[in-house]
């Protein structure tokens, strides 16, 4: 499985209001829980919080990567977050954060949860990537630069 196959362009979203590193996780919970009937909002934040509480998933150069696994989650889903103004996610380099890619994997997805984990961590750390994402004029253009990127990625694979 590959990320362009749980990211939809409905689920890339541009200039997102953040304020805290809360509020993101809050938004994405809603956000998501709103479009998968299956899904708790409540339940998906919990989750999220819950794994930053074992270790922020800030993981640097501006980045994070909220992942949790759920039993409502029938599938692996992911959703690309651009924020309007970076926040402070408790980064590994003390950073703030302003590219934010959320994964959530069905409970029993171990080996499908840490193979896409890597593929996001590879994708985020190319500053090539990373200015083009924060380059991009629009939704449109923000989900064609992290499609035609992880294109690239696969293609090296």
């Amino acid at each position: 499985m590959t990320l362009d196959q749980i990211l939809p362009p409905e689920r890339t979203l541009f200039d997102v209001t953040g304020g805290s590193k809360k509020r993101v996780l809050e938004f994405f919970s809603t956000f998501i829980a709103q479009n998968t009937p299956s899904l708790d909002s409540q339940e998906v934040f919990s989750r999220l919080i819950g794994r930053e509480r074992l270790g922020s998933t800030g993981v640097g150069n501006g980045v994070a990567i909220p992942h949790a696994r759920s039993p409502h989650c029938r599938q692996p889903m992911a959703s690309f977050l651009r924020l309007a103004e970076p926040v402070d996610f408790d980064a590994i380099d003390g950073e703030p954060v302003d590219l934010v890619f959320v994964l959530l994997v069905p409970e029993a997805a171990e080996d499908a949860h840490l193979a896409l984990l890597a593929q996001v961590a590879e994708l985020l750390n190319s500053a090539d990537t990373r200015t083009a994402l924060r380059n991009a004029e629009s939704q449109h253009q923000l989900y064609d630069t992290m499609v035609n990127a992880i294109h690239h990625l696969s293609a090296q694979a």
